[in-house]
């Protein structure tokens, strides 16, 4: 079956992504709020200096991705995208689930 080409996707700016998720984290529980905004801030941080475009284009549309979901928060990674985190990034959400987990008192 032949693919339909695709609209491409317009990024935002960055320093417009980063303000609108830092926006978005506002309806948050406190908890959730602030450990959200500090791995944004950490995330936007890490990656200010990046030269390579591919990097630049990839890290602004995973985080628009991130930022608008369609079905809203807490929906489920598909195994398509699990499968192409590193090790180090499943531990990093691995932490984060427990984190989130025990900052709402879940066991």
């Amino acid at each position: 079956m032949p693919r339909l080409p695709t609209e491409p996707k317009i990024l935002l700016a960055p320093l417009v992504l980063y303000r609108r998720i830092l926006r978005s984290h506002r309806f948050m529980p406190p908890a959730m709020r602030s450990m959200g905004d500090d791995y944004v801030k950490a995330e936007f941080r890490r990656h200010q200096n990046i030269d390579n475009p591919a990097h630049i284009v990839g890290f602004l549309s995973q985080w628009q991705d991130f930022n608008i979901p369609e079905g809203g928060w807490g929906k489920k990674l598909d195994s398509h995208r699990l499968d192409k985190l590193s090790d180090e990034q499943l531990g990093q959400l691995y932490e984060l689930r427990n984190e989130l987990k025990r900052s709402l008192g879940e066991k």
